[in-house]
């Protein structure tokens, strides 16, 4: 086979093959049927809530977690991937329903599976490396906010009505809404939470969500409450998703939603191989990236086609498959299955479930994104160039655009970098009387063939040594050359030392050839030492 074929074939093998030619027997068969079934009975309520904080009906979110789940789990680069929406999509999701409904959305959605499935063929995906740290916590810290800031209404059972899709108008709308809070509501909210916390600090292994849902659906029956259910606001779950279709767009159409589909594949590139980075990290497996991104793809072309959402890597079900004994993609794919039998069999009693307790699980879940830790601690400890990122990256996300967002994040981390970098350089100018011991050892050396470089040559001349350090770029390039410049006496000999230069691009070789001609003009031989 030609090497780059096995290059080919290494980089975009499907896991459930690699795990296949391992072995696989029924012991790990068993596992992952725990494991996907523990991961289908977390995933409902998140997948339910998270379509209805994207202002779209509930089915919707399950739509997604099977369709798409069973396809990431089945041709993803990752042995542990869960995939579905996501509550990072939230935001993303609610702008574009709202500008352009759930047709324009679904073509966002096809385009960026498409965008995916070129951008991990093309072996972009090790690109997320690139995205700096605190533009990753700036963003992300502002979604669990925006998500939490969404979910008030349903936690408080208010009277509002659509909430507007930007920040500072929704704060508005919600402060109106206050006097219209329900007692009952917030009681389902309060009990959802009390369950949750009390089960995470019991029983840490059972699913603290789901079982709220069900405490919360029994008290709502039991006491006749009068609260929001996904039956009274959406008429219930159907048991059969619609056929597929996919509205064929105009231009103008495609013109208009082409930033939001970049949006879209921006984020489910980011979340997913992040979502993948930790659990290689929980397990000490290795991804494949460009494989996952192809598959990340695939799902997001099929998604809306069903009728489903934006779909990605969900870090927390991840966890969850792993930490229930999962072998591989195999439990992802029967994840799917199990939601498809969920939705079959307990469509009807779907339609009992408060929507104040899928509120508390998505609160949850923005507190968990909003990297309190990590924001105090970049905050307090992080130099000022990294603040200011973080700041930025977060305000912008907040009053703009995540797209924008990320873009000036990088960039302005990228100009704070070479602003480092160019303040890292140093040139180091000695004179024949005053060279570093080093070079005085060196002057000592037994002779070796070949001319003796210009400056053991000249060590008793009236010389200077200049050491370079650090790389010599576009960034560095004019302070490299004001230094060199500010050389007192002129000297008979200038020697350039390369020895510290890890590159020179070509614009720092520029400005040293500016600088060896100018030294040449006033009759100054120069000569490189790169040792």
């Amino acid at each position: 086979m030609h090497p780059a074929t096995e290059r080919f074939a290494d980089l975009f093998t499907p896991k459930p093959i690699t795990v296949l030619r391992e072995g696989y027997d029924r012991r790990r068969l068993m596992d992952d049927v725990v494991a996907g079934l523990t991961v289908a009975i977390v995933a409902p309520p998140l997948a339910m809530g998270i379509a209805i904080a994207s202002g779209v009906e509930p089915e919707r979110g399950l739509t997604t977690a099977i369709v798409a789940g069973s396809i990431i789990s089945a041709l993803g680069g990752s042995r542990f991937q869960i995939g579905g929406p996501t509550a990072a999509f939230i935001v993303v999701v609610y702008r574009v329903v709202e500008t352009q409904g759930y047709d324009g959305l679904a073509l966002a959605t096809f385009l960026a599976g498409l965008m995916l499935t070129a951008l991990g063929f093309l072996r972009l995906g090790t690109c997320v490396k690139y995205i700096p740290h605190p533009v990753t916590i700036g963003f992300t810290a502002d979604i669990g906010i925006t998500i939490f800031v969404s979910q008030l209404a349903d936690l408080l059972g208010l009277k509002t009505g659509r909430l507007p899709g930007e920040f500072v108008h929704k704060i508005e709308a919600l402060a109106a809404a206050l006097p219209t809070f329900d007692p009952s509501t917030i009681a389902i909210a309060l009990l959802s939470f009390g369950v949750i916390l009390g089960l995470r600090r019991w029983k840490p292994r059972l699913p603290g969500l789901l079982f709220a849902v069900v405490a919360a659906a029994a008290a709502v029956a039991l006491l006749q409450l009068d609260v929001a259910t996904i039956g009274s606001k959406y008429g219930g779950i159907p048991r059969t998703p619609p056929a597929p279709a996919l509205a064929i767009p105009t231009w103008e159409k495609l013109v208009a939603i082409l930033p939001d589909a970049v949006t879209i594949t921006l984020h489910a590139g980011l979340e997913s191989l992040l979502s993948a980075v930790i659990a290689d990290g929980m397990t000490g497996r290795r991804h494949r990236s460009n494989r996952e991104l192809v598959a990340q793809g695939i799902a997001n072309v099929v998604s809306p086609i069903f009728g489903g959402l934006p779909a990605t890597g969900a870090i927390a079900r991840a966890a969850t498959n792993i930490r229930s004994g999962s072998n591989g993609p195999v439990s992802g794919i029967l994840h799917a299955r199990f939601l498809a039998a969920f939705v079959i069999a307990a469509a009807p009693l779907a339609a009992r479930v408060p929507l104040a307790s899928l509120a508390v699980n998505l609160a949850i879940v923005a507190w968990n994104m909003s990297e309190v830790h990590a924001l105090s601690h970049l905050l307090g400890h992080a130099g000022w160039g990294e603040r200011l990122v973080l700041v930025t990256t977060l305000l912008l996300t907040v009053f703009v655009d995540l797209t924008v967002a990320i873009r000036v994040g990088v960039v302005l981390s990228a100009i704070l970098f070479m602003h480092d970098m160019a303040e890292a350089v140093e040139v180091e100018a000695h004179d024949g009387g005053t060279l570093p011991e080093r070079d005085l050892l060196e002057r000592d050396r037994p002779d070796e063939p070949g001319p003796r470089p210009a400056y053991e040559r000249a060590l008793d001349e009236d010389v200077v040594v200049c050491r370079i350090h650090g790389p010599c770029f576009f960034g560095a390039a004019n302070r490299r050359a004001q230094t060199l410049g500010r050389i007192g006496d002129r000297p008979r000999v200038l020697v350039l030392d390369f020895d510290g230069v890890p590159l020179v691009d070509t614009t720092g070789a520029t400005a040293l050839k500016t600088v060896i001609d100018e030294a040449s003009r006033h009759g100054i031989p120069a000569s490189s030492s790169p040792r």
